[in-house]
C-alpha cells in the first residue's frame, strides 16, 4: 500500500476457543465465533494504527467520481487537493522523527489562515472518501499523520491520557477525524480541547462530523453544528459542502432478502474465515466487549454469518451494533444473515429519535455487506 503503513497481521491478540482458519477453499470447515472472541489491544498500538481503514486503503482523489450533478463534489475536490498541497513545508515537530513521547524540540506555532477543513454532508455521499484521500495525498511520512473515528481518538485519550496524547500527536502534520461525534456533549469538549492544543502547535485538521440529536434535517448537513459545538476553533476550519444523494444505493439493486439458518449455517461451513453466531448471542457479546476492541474482534474475517436476525432491544444494544457495523464495513466483510432483514433491525421509535443517523448509517452499510454476501451464497 502507497502511503500506510505496515498492518500488523492481527489488529489486537484475540483469545479464542475456534479452531484457525487455514489457507485455501474448503469444504465443512469448522466456523469461527465472534462470541468465542476476547479481544485484548495494547494501548501503544492505538496511535500506530491510525491510519485509512483497509476498505480506502487505495483510495484517492483521482478514484472519486463526482457526480455531474452536483459540483460541490467536484469543487471539494479540488479545494481538498490544495490543502494537501499546502501541508509540505516542515512538520510541526522535530523533522523526521516521530514524537510519540513528545520528545524533541518543542513544537513551532500554528501558521496564521485557516487550519481546517470541515466535510459537510449527508452520510453516502464520500465524505470518508475524501478525508482518506487528504491522508494520502498529503506529503508527509505515514507516522506524521493520523486518521481515526472521533470514538478512535476519545479511546486514545482514555488510554493514554489527555497530556500524553496531545505530546504524541503535536509532531504530526495532520489529523483527519472522521465522524467527530456532536451528540456527546462531554466528549465534545474533550475533543475540541485537543484540537486547539493540536492547532497551537502547528497540526493540521480535517473532519466529517454527525449531527445534534432532534435536528431537522438530520443524516444532511452539519456545518452549524459542528462549528458551534469546536467553539474557538471555528476560525481554523474552512466548511466543504458536498451535496449528493447516499452513493451506496445510486442505481444498485435492493439489498437480497435474508436467507434461511439452513442457508447461512452451510456457507459458514463452506467458506473459510467465516464467523457464525446467532444474532441474539452476539448482541449480549457486544454488551462483554468495549467498543474500542470491536476492530479486533473481526480480526483475519472473511465473512459474518448470523442466524436469528431480529429487532435490536434497546438504545444501549443498538449503539454497540452501529459501531461494529462500522467497523465491519471499514473491512468490507461481507454479512450473510438469515431471520429479519436489516432495515428493521431499529424500531420506529428509534428511527425517529436522536441518534437515528447513526441507525440509518448502519442499515445502509449493512445492506451493502449483505450484497457483499450474496457471492457466499453460490458455494457449494
Amino acid at each position: 500500500m502507497t502511503g500506510s503503513l505496515p498492518r500488523p497481521v492481527a489488529w489486537g491478540t484475540v483469545s479464542s476457543s475456534s479452531p484457525a482458519s487455514r489457507p485455501g477453499p474448503m469444504a465443512d470447515v469448522a466456523p469461527l465465533s465472534l462470541c468465542a472472541r476476547e479481544p485484548h489491544v495494547p494501548a501503544d498500538r492505538l496511535v500506530a494504527e491510525m491510519v485509512p481503514p483497509p476498505r480506502f486503503d487505495s483510495v484517492r482523489f483521482g478514484t472519486y467520481i463526482p457526480d455531474p450533478d452536483q459540483p460541490s463534489q467536484t469543487e471539494a475536490v479540488g479545494v481538498l487537493e490544495g490543502f494537501a498541497a499546502g501541508l509540505g513545508g516542515a512538520p510541526a515537530g522535530e523533522p523526521g522523527r516521530r514524537r510519540l513521547f513528545g520528545f524533541g524540540r518543542a513544537p513551532k506555532k500554528a501558521p496564521a489562515g485557516p487550519r481546517g477543513v470541515y466535510l459537510d454532508g449527508g452520510y453516502g455521499v464520500g465524505k470518508t472518501h475524501l478525508l482518506a484521500s487528504l491522508w494520502h495525498a498529503t506529503p508527509a511520512e505515514p507516522s506524521l499523520k493520523a486518521f481515526g473515528t472521533f470514538v478512535e481518538l476519545t479511546n486514545l485519550v482514555g488510554a493514554l491520557g489527555f497530556q500524553q496524547t496531545v505530546k504524541t500527536l503535536s509532531g504530526h502534520r495532520l489529523l483527519c477525524i472522521d465522524e467527530f461525534e456532536l451528540d456527546d456533549p462531554g466528549d465534545t469538549v474533550l475533543v475540541s480541547t485537543l484540537l486547539g492544543r493540536l492547532v497551537e502547535a502547528g497540526v493540521a485538521l480535517a473532519a466529517t462530523s454527525n449531527t445534534l440529536p432532534g435536528k431537522l434535517g438530520e443524516g444532511r448537513f452539519a456545518a452549524a453544528d459542528f462549528l458551534r459545538e469546536i467553539q474557538g476553533l471555528s476560525a481554523h476550519f474552512r466548511a466543504l459542502r458536498i451535496d449528493g444523494e447516499d452513493y451506496r444505493h445510486r442505481g444498485l439493486p435492493e439489498a437480497p432478502a435474508p436467507y434461511s439458518d439452513e442457508v447461512v449455517t452451510r456457507a459458514a461451513r463452506a467458506t473459510e474465515g467465516a464467523s457464525l453466531d446467532a444474532f441474539p448471542d452476539l448482541l449480549d457479546h457486544l454488551a462483554r466487549v468495549h467498543p474500542s476492541r470491536y476492530g479486533a474482534l473481526t480480526d483475519g474475517l472473511r465473512a459474518v454469518c448470523l442466524t436469528g436476525v431480529g429487532p435490536v432491544p434497546d438504545q444501549s444494544t443498538a449503539l454497540r451494533l452501529v459501531v461494529l457495523a462500522d467497523r465491519l464495513y471499514d473491512r468490507e466483510v461481507p454479512v450473510l444473515a438469515s431471520g429479519l432483514p436489516f432495515d428493521r433491525l431499529f424500531s420506529e421509535e428509534m428511527l425517529k429519535g436522536g441518534y437515528r443517523k447513526k441507525y440509518f448509517r448502519a442499515i445502509s452499510r449493512l445492506t451493502a455487506l449483505a450484497r457483499d454476501a450474496k457471492r457466499l451464497t453460490d458455494l457449494p
